[in-house]
């Protein structure tokens, strides 16, 4: 069995990490931008039009500026993590509509438009928040276009009655300019996220394929031999009266094919145990995210070389571990060379009350690890429980 290219592992990992990189570079794009357009309005409004000079215009821009700006990243902070809800999950309309984020950001929006005297200005930014809901399929695009629209002809109005030369033109650009950023922000945003839940599901799926795959050959091998034997045996019970001699010649040929059956079935799970170590810290990694954990992935570049028979059952038992006893929000999992041999390590926090290192599954891989001369060692505090699993690169276990 060849032992595939682990670059597709680390791909995986790099994908897992660009995608929350991703996120925060949107989620910063989209507040620097709505800071632009509030400084554009407030340079404009308070200061070359004078408003700078009334305290209670400039102290009552900042604040009402400032809060927007609050109920906007927590709404971003709620669209990300709505998203990772299942649609029977996600919160109800009320709740999505009638927040305290959602109210915050409206109400802030129309008093800075009573502030800069502009209906196009509060109807900007009122989009521009109700852009942060989560819409179902097709309703925040409809809405936009909608309010696109409304503002290009409030405009064309400001436009129309503002004197030549003004500014108004700069202040329009940005308000007009806004929601559709918005929008178009949070539709890149859902699609890196549509692709990260593909990239998981295919890779739940190429597992579920490789077990159906082993399930379908370990039928075939054993049913065969099983209906082979059958009729051995029934054969021999036949002819055990009359010929006994040829009846334990087929009882004979019976432990053959039990024997036979026994080394295919030893040699297909070699087949599965020989699944490389990157691929099973994949798997791991994507069976931990799925439980809701966060985990970082630090594999050498040569691990497809690691005794994956020996380590393969290790990263088994502590990922079940850590779903099982863990409790906590990460986890880490590494594999790399340690002198002469290579060294796994499993990190996790184990949360309140958690009962992880103390059952007998630590004891299952020291006694595992111990037979072909490797060490095993843990360590647990507070907030960090830790094993280390240390064998040889060469080792005598078949």
């Amino acid at each position: 069995m060849t032992s595939p290219d682990p670059t597709p592992t680390r791909t995986a990992v790099s994908l897992a990490r660009g995608v929350t990189a991703t996120g925060w570079y949107i989620a910063t794009s989209m507040v620097s931008f709505l800071l632009i357009t509030l400084f554009m309005w407030g340079v404009v409004v308070l200061y070359a039009r004078g408003g700078w000079r009334d305290p209670v215009t400039l102290v009552g821009f900042i604040s009402l500026s400032a809060a927007l700006v609050a109920a906007t990243v927590l709404l971003l902070v709620r669209y990300r993590r709505d998203g990772d809800l299942d649609e029977r999950d996600r919160p109800s309309g009320r709740r999505r509509f009638l927040s305290l984020p959602v109210v915050l950001g409206v109400l802030a929006s129309i008093l800075l438009g009573v502030v800069c005297g502009s209906i196009l200005f509060a109807a900007s930014l009122i989009g521009s928040t109700l852009c942060l809901v989560r819409w179902g399929p097709g309703i925040r695009w409809r809405g936009v276009v909608l309010l696109e629209v409304s503002l290009v002809l409030l405009w064309f109005l400001d436009l129309a009655s503002a004197a030549p030369g003004s500014d108004a033109f700069v202040l329009a650009f940005f308000a007009v300019l806004l929601p559709l950023t918005q929008a178009l922000s949070l539709w890149s945003w859902d699609v890196v996220l549509e692709l990260d839940r593909a990239r998981r599901t295919e890779a739940r799926l190429a597992a579920v394929q490789e077990r159906l795959r082993l399930a379908g050959e370990l039928h075939d091998l054993q049913g065969h031999h099983l209906q082979v034997i059958a009729l051995q045996l029934e054969l021999a019970e036949r002819m055990l009266a009359r010929d006994p001699d040829a009846a334990v010649a087929q009882i004979r040929l019976a432990r053959a094919s039990v024997d036979e059956a026994r080394d295919g079935t030893r040699a297909l799970a070699g087949r599965f145990r020989g699944v490389p170590l990157p691929d099973e810290l994949a798997n791991a990694a994507d069976l931990l995210r799925a439980a809701g954990l966060e985990v970082t992935l630090d594999v050498a570049a040569d691990a497809a070389s690691a005794p994956a028979d020996l380590l393969g059952p290790v990263i088994r038992e502590c990922t079940t571990n850590v779903l099982k006893h863990g409790g906590g929000r990460w986890a880490r999992l590494g594999l790399d060379r340690a002198g002469g041999g290579w060294r796994l390590t499993a990190a996790n926090d184990p949360g309140t009350g958690s009962a992880i290192g103390a059952g007998a599954g630590l004891e299952g891989i020291a006694h595992r690890v111990g037979v072909v001369g490797g060490d095993v060692s843990s360590s647990r505090d507070e907030d960090r429980f830790e094993l280390v699993v240390t064998v040889p690169a060469e080792r005598g276990m078949t």
